[in-house]
């Protein structure tokens, strides 16, 4: 999102409440948690200690939590499905004013003590969702003090966008007084208190059309929690690994202009432009039916794709990091996950794998050399590593889709992309993004793409 306002200084600054709710009468007030702990997934070695990654995904975790309406459907990528409605509940969508009843049915996940007590966390889920059926997510935690968050929803979506869907939202305006939720992400408002959300769990809503029969398919639901202490620097990693992949070349600025309203294009379309070209780079993408709707005489349509079915109504933009990774994971035996790293390290271990990554990161035009512009926020797709340790990287952020493939110096890029503060051309202390990146791959990966995944915290 280069040149755009980040989410947290934009929703910091007490944006007013969503109209329109749909949670259930039974959903009202979060229950307490169990006393069971499930494991973290967790790398076998060199467990990253500011993070803290927990997914449910096999037959037994869907079994596992209370169930309300749903059902597990085993197999070889296993999910969950409505069975039975748990009631109805009317909507008022607050982007079209368009009130509608659904069907609804629910799944809480059983309690997760994170490993890392968190002052952020940030969701993700994997789903199909056909025309005229959404879901909606929400956080029920605790605090370390043993209190508990009211119940934040983290997203209502939905893979389409028409008459017969809602439209994809974040929910603006959730706070308590000890926390608040800025579009995808849940964060501690104090962090120097100490308080910390020591444990939670997840609720899940399935909603369709009444009568229906339809469902979502949902194979993945998680969520990242973290503690990433405020620094402006970060301890210089060692290369270990040259190599690179072939990933498609997309330019967002070749898009400056096109579809105002899913945020004209260019600088605003980073995350979606990343999203398509590792989903292509997995030999994913729309086809030609998908793209009748963009204008012909638009180069590379699939972008113009890839920022609809991102678009946050709510925020305004395509920049909403669980819609980027759901939108992949439309697309056949994808899986993707928001998380954070901690080192280039990391990176590279996921690169000699096969496995590219989208990271976010702010920077001042001095900070990054060959970069040409600087920015409050942007995602790029890392490729790989020269000889030298430097960071291959496809930024859109390029006049042309043969300029997209960028090197950048290995330290100035590691510091901008891992660290929590830093200046602004003002010289005010703002924030950075602290190592956030989406992993997107194929569902059924090879035993070296499992380890790799592994090795950063992610069960594959």
């Amino acid at each position: 999102m280069t040149g755009t306002t980040p989410r947290r200084t934009v929703l910091a600054a007490a944006l007013a409440a969503a109209a329109g709710t749909a949670v259930p009468a039974s959903a009202a007030a979060a229950p307490a948690p169990p006393t069971a702990r499930p494991a973290a997934d967790r790398p076998s070695k060199g467990i990253p200690s500011l993070v803290d990654n927990r997914a449910w995904t096999t037959h037994s975790d869907w079994r596992s939590g209370d169930a309300d309406g749903v059902r597990a459907v085993p197999g070889r990528r296993p999910g969950l499905v409505i069975a039975r409605p748990a009631g109805r509940a009317d909507y008022t969508d607050p982007h079209t004013q368009k009130t509608a009843t659904w069907e609804y049915a629910t799944w809480t996940s059983p309690v997760h003590r994170a490993a890392v007590p968190a002052t952020e966390v940030i969701a993700h889920w994997n789903a199909h969702a056909p025309a005229g059926t959404w879901l909606q997510v929400e956080l029920l935690g605790t605090y370390s003090d043993g209190t508990a968050t009211p119940a934040y929803v983290l997203g209502r979506w939905t893979a389409g966008d028409g008459d017969a869907d809602i439209r994809r939202t974040s929910v603006d305006g959730q706070k308590d007084g000890k926390s608040t939720v800025y579009t995808d992400t849940f964060a501690i408002d104090d962090a120097a208190s100490g308080l910390r959300l020591a444990s939670y769990r997840l609720r899940l809503t399935l909603y369709r059309a009444p009568d229906s029969g339809l469902t979502p398919t949902v194979w993945r639901l998680g969520a990242m929690a973290s503690d990433v202490p405020d620094r402006f620097t970060v301890p210089a990693s060692t290369p270990a690994y040259a190599g690179e992949l072939l990933v498609p070349r997309y330019s967002q600025e070749i898009h400056k202009g096109q579809y105002p309203q899913y945020d004209n294009g260019g600088e605003a379309w980073c995350s979606p432009t990343s999203s398509q070209m590792i989903v292509e780079y997995w030999g994913r993408g729309p086809s030609a039916a998908e793209l009748a709707w963009v204008d012909p005489s638009f180069a590379d349509p699939q972008v113009c794709h890839a920022a609809r079915y991102t678009y946050d109504y709510q925020y305004g933009g395509c920049g909403n990091w669980p819609f980027n990774a759901a939108y992949a994971t439309t697309y056949r035996n994808m899986s993707a996950v928001v998380t954070r790293l901690q080192s280039l390290n990391d990176l590279e271990r996921l690169i000699r794998a096969g496995i590219p990554a989208i990271t976010s990161q702010s920077f001042l035009k001095t900070e990054l050399t060959g970069a040409g512009y600087g920015t409050s926020g942007h995602l790029m797709t890392v490729i790989g590593f020269t000889a030298d340790g430097d960071v291959i990287a496809n930024d859109p952020a390029s006049p042309s889709d043969p300029e997209v493939r960028r090197v950048y110096l290995r330290r100035e890029w590691e510091n901008i992309w891992l660290r929590t503060k830093r200046y602004n051309a003002s010289g005010k202390v703002v924030s950075g993004t602290g190592g956030v990146c989406y992993l997107y791959w194929p569902a059924h990966v090879s035993p070296a793409q499992k380890r790799a995944l592994a090795s950063v915290g992610v069960r594959a």
